[in-house]
């Protein structure tokens, strides 16, 4: 395969940010009763949005959370990403030896990605090649984001590829009809693997792999 393009997820695969937003969820949602361990919340909640994350800490603990919960989650989150966020092992390294066009395509709100890229270091590399489902309204595991990548890149499907490392994210882009390879974190392994994602464990390995 030719490949012309690659798409990135933002969260787990540019951004070292899933044990920070994951970890001030359970503790916030902890106050409501629910309770779960970090790496099932990995499994569960990781690339999906935050309404059906939601959604699934309601159904658990049999009632609505309190209206101001979300803007509190986003503030402690925002708060914590300032200083938290590290870019990934290797991505910096991959970015450099990069001949062909890539970018970001992620289903948290614009300026969660631009402040998660910043605090890494990496936003200049993305500047105008961000892409968020709150621009189309269309959240994985539906393919809307990866094709609206694709598109406003000006590639065709069959020429990109989409790195993840979430379920949804993988089930998001095999719909898209995208190539995709998944990212293994340990917790992941079975789940990208079962949707039908390449798996690859460093960014050292996924180079020579490609």
């Amino acid at each position: 395969m030719d490949i012309k393009c690659i798409i990135f997820d933002c969260d787990g695969v540019l951004v070292d940010t899933e044990k920070i937003g994951n970890g001030i969820l359970l503790s916030m949602s902890a106050e409501y009763g629910f309770e779960m361990e970090l790496e099932q919340a990995y499994r569960d909640f990781n690339g999906r949005s935050l309404k059906e994350c939601f959604l699934h800490i309601e159904n658990a603990i049999g009632k609505k959370l309190p209206e101001n919960f979300e803007t509190d989650y986003r503030q402690k989150s925002f708060e914590a990403f300032k200083t938290q966020v590290k870019p990934m092992e290797g991505i910096v390294a991959f970015l450099n030896q990069l001949t062909i066009p890539y970018c970001v395509a992620s289903s948290g709100p614009v300026d969660k990605i631009r402040l998660n890229l910043e605090v890494a270091g990496l936003l200049e590399r993305f500047e105008n090649k961000i892409f968020s489902s709150y621009q189309i309204n269309s959240w994985k595991p539906d393919p809307g984001i990866f094709l609206h990548a694709a598109k406003q890149m000006g590639f065709e499907v069959k020429d990109c590829i989409v790195i993840e490392d979430s379920k949804a994210g993988v089930i998001s882009g095999i719909s898209g009809g995208f190539k995709v390879y998944g990212f293994a974190n340990g917790y992941n392994n079975e789940d990208l693997e079962n949707e039908g994602a390449i798996l690859f464990n460093s960014y050292d390995e996924l180079r020579e792999m490609l």
